[in-house]
């Protein structure tokens, strides 16, 4: 194991058990995100990095029961606090590496990413692993229930130039890695970025 995926694991490890009490209105944001993802009954989806698996409902009420919910994360303490919560009922639960997601290629329909960008140790190379599981035409949302100002005030730092959020940043990440950005918004209230799985 990387020590990128030993910091991750201890960062979101000890933060797990009161991870959704630290940010409890968050619910609202996660389906709106959810519902511009544009799911349809019977898809597929991927909730990669899912952590305690607030986007675990929202998934499933898109896809319906015939669809498919599977979240990933790689902290055992994260999908612990899932299973608590009971949002193992909406989507089977895997503790795994998005750098290496035990699916096969093209069997998705879309991935869903809160907050996972920043935490990705090879941007590049992630998101081409997201690429490979979903099916050509398939959909890559990018979350965060704030937008990058405002998650760095929260933070008390300043907004990089380097910051892979920054939509001329993003937009070639993307489109290198086997997606095209499709819509972009980041306010104070939201990030997200869709994208659309090339051939």
């Amino acid at each position: 194991m990387s020590d990128d995926h030993t910091h991750v694991q201890e960062f979101f490890g000890t933060r797990a058990a009161d991870w959704d009490r630290r940010f409890p209105d968050d619910g609202p944001a996660y389906a709106a995100a959810v519902a511009d993802l544009g799911l349809r009954p019977g898809d597929r989806v991927l909730d990669a990095g899912c952590g305690t698996g607030r986007a675990l409902p929202p998934l499933r009420a898109a896809v319906g029961p015939a669809g498919v919910v599977v979240g990933v994360d790689l902290t055992p303490e994260m999908l612990r606090a899932a299973v608590r919560a009971g949002r193992d009922r909406d989507g089977r639960l895997l503790l795994a590496d998005v750098a290496a997601l035990p699916l096969r290629s093209e069997a998705l329909d879309a991935v869903f990413g809160a907050g996972l960008i920043a935490h990705l140790p090879h941007p590049s190379e992630n998101l081409r692993e997201l690429a490979r599981v979903v099916r050509p035409g398939g959909t890559l949302a990018l979350f965060h229930p704030i937008g990058r100002a405002a998650l760095a005030a929260r933070q008390g730092r300043q907004i990089t130039p380097d910051d892979l959020r920054a939509e001329g940043n993003l937009r070639p990440l993307l489109a290198g890695s086997g997606w095209r950005m499709t819509s972009y918004v980041d306010e104070d209230s939201r990030f997200l970025a869709l994208a659309v799985r090339e051939d």
